[in-house]
């Protein structure tokens, strides 16, 4: 098993992981859909809507795991830089740093 002693040593192996273009993109689809379904939740004051977030955040990138990276999702061995990582990503999707 992989051992890192921070984030920034494991975000380089977080995008290797996240190489195939239709895989980031999925991910990034997962996350905007996250934002909204905790928007709902907040509006509605509904806890239900978090785990629509939750099935959508994971689904839509497991899919891009399964499918098209093929490989087995850093979620299961890296939980939190895992989830770090999705919103680095993100951020540096939006920001043109990584290619959508």
């Amino acid at each position: 098993m992989d051992r890192f002693a921070s984030f920034r040593e494991f975000y380089p192996f977080y995008l290797s992981e996240h190489a195939n273009r239709t895989s980031r993109r999925l991910h990034f689809v997962g996350s905007c859909g996250v934002l909204v379904l905790l928007a709902v939740a907040i509006g509605t004051l509904n806890a239900w809507w978090l785990l629509a977030a939750l099935l959508c955040g994971y689904g839509f990138a497991w899919v891009g795991h399964f499918f098209f990276e093929k490989n087995r999702p850093a979620t299961f061995r890296h939980p939190f830089y895992s989830f770090a990582g999705d919103w680095v990503m993100f951020k540096d999707i939006l920001s043109g740093r990584i290619r959508f």
